[in-house]
C-alpha cells in the first residue's frame, strides 16, 4: 500500500520548511540589530503560526505509519513479547472461568 500525498511530507516541502525556519531567523537578527524586535510583534506572530502549522504537518507527516507499517510493527512487537498461535488455542482462553482440572 503506497501512502498518499496527505500522508507523507516529500523532501522539496521539507527544504521549505527549513527555508522558511531560517528566514524568521535572519528577520529576528534583523529586527534585533535594529532594535525593534518588539515593534514588529505583530508580523512576527503570524511568521511564527505559519511555520508552527507548517512543523505541525511536517511532524505528524513524518510519524505517521501507513496501515501496512503499523501492521509490521505489531508483528514484530509479538514476536519480541514471545507470541505464538499455539498460545491462542487452550481451554483456557476459550473458557478462563473454568478450573484447570476442567470444571
Amino acid at each position: 500500500m503506497t501512502p498518499t500525498p496527505d500522508e507523507t511530507y516529500d523532501p522539496k516541502r521539507a527544504e521549505q520548511l527549513v527555508e522558511m525556519l531560517r528566514a524568521l531567523a535572519l528577520r529576528i537578527m534583523d529586527l534585533d540589530r535594529q532594535g525593534g524586535l518588539l515593534g514588529e510583534s505583530s508580523a512576527l506572530l503570524r511568521a511564527m503560526g505559519d511555520i508552527r502549522s507548517e512543523l505541525f504537518r511536517y511532524e505528524v507527516r513524518q510519524t505517521f505509519d501507513t496501515p501496512e507499517v503499523a501492521e509490521h510493527r505489531r508483528i514484530v512487537e509479538d514476536a519480541a513479547l514471545g507470541w505464538s498461535p499455539d498460545a491462542e488455542t487452550g481451554s483456557d482462553e476459550e473458557d478462563p472461568w473454568r478450573k484447570p482440572d476442567g470444571r
